[in-house]
């Protein structure tokens, strides 16, 4: 067995750290530049892919705010997050919210679409009333929500986002896409309630809405009220009038009352009920009046949207029920026709 000596051990010992001394110094340095490249390119990329604009944000809307008497102008994206957060409440399920946004998309490009410019002013493209759709900007909403701002805002963009550039069309068309809050357990063909047949607005059954807080509601008016409103002598008997039909959706299509024919869409404009699904008794000098649904029921029905959301449904089988033989379509091309016309 061959024996070193010390010093010729250390001096090997020596030489062989004098060696992996640059190594080491080297190495970390290499592996910070190579992570800081790296991070550098995925920074890069997270602001490109933030700097991608959306379908929507690309569009201007001018919507005609009623008490100001002015307009106010801007992105699609937060025109719908401003009418969704008024329309729908922020604690609806996330896939309910992503129903009425795709609603609210589809009948702003509808409008925007129409030669005929109802209830705004010159420069305007719609108003924030229930006459197109109600809307609240920002600041409105936190006044609103309080406390509660971040979350139902966060929430509410994440359903319009999720839709983004969506709109509801049948034969290649945007749809008259209506809504309203809760039917009486169906919804209504579109031509028994409005002028107008359109083959999406079908009655289909709605059972989600029985659990709704709107179904039922009671009005008491005196007989003097209501005969003054309906332009009627009521009789002087339990029954006040006839039903003498109903509508496929179950409402009061024709009643007669002393003789006098009557749409059940009149009696509730007339008296400003919630439904034309209703039922009345006379009780001394006053008549009691108990209503079904809210709304005038053609279309997506808000609670039935929550219901079916609550089932576990998602927000295309939600549309595909309320609007029959729908399509979810890019509306790239209707959007690009929308900014041509400004």
């Amino acid at each position: 067995m061959l024996k070193f000596k010390p010093i010729i051990v250390l001096a090997a010992i020596l030489f062989a750290v004098t060696l992996l001394i640059p190594s080491l110094l080297v190495l970390p340095f290499m592996e910070e530049k190579a992570g800081g490249k790296l991070g550098e390119e995925l920074q890069s990329e997270a602001k490109d892919v933030a700097a991608v604009p959306t379908a929507d944000s690309a569009v201007e809307v001018a919507v005609y705010r009623t008490a100001l008497s002015k307009t106010e102008k801007l992105p699609l994206d937060e025109y719908l997050i401003g009418v969704v957060a008024a329309e729908m409440p922020a604690e609806f399920e996330l896939e309910a919210l992503k129903a009425q946004a795709l609603s609210a998309r589809t009948y702003y490009v509808k409008q925007m679409l129409s030669p005929n410019k109802v209830g705004v002013p010159e420069g305007a493209q719609l108003n924030d009333t229930e006459i197109h759709q109600v809307f609240k900007n920002k600041e409105e909403l936190k006044k609103q929500w309080g406390v509660d701002y971040k979350w139902k805002m966060k929430k509410i963009a994440e359903a319009v986002k999720a839709t983004d550039g969506q709109v509801l069309t049948f034969d290649g068309a945007p749809i008259d896409a209506t809504f309203f809050s809760t039917s009486n357990g169906f919804t209504e063909n579109s031509e028994e309630y409005w002028s107008n047949s359109l083959p999406y607005l079908r009655s289909v059954e709605s059972p989600w809405d029985l659990q709704s807080p709107k179904f039922r509601n009671q009005t008491v008016m005196t007989v003097s009220e209501v005969e003054s409103k309906l332009g009627v002598k009521l009789p002087n008997s339990p029954e006040i009038g006839k039903v003498i039909s109903r509508t496929t959706g179950n409402r009061v299509a024709k009643i007669d009352i002393g003789g006098k024919v009557l749409t059940g869409k009149e009696v509730r404009d007339k008296l400003g009920l919630r439904s034309s699904d209703f039922t009345w008794e006379l009780k001394g000098s006053n008549v009691v009046i108990t209503t079904e649904g809210f709304g005038h029921g053609v279309g997506m029905s808000q609670y039935g949207a929550n219901g079916m959301a609550t089932e576990g449904k998602n927000y295309q089988e939600i549309v595909k029920h309320y609007y029959k033989g729908v399509e979810i379509s890019e509306a790239d091309s209707m959007l690009t026709k929308v900014t041509a016309k400004k």
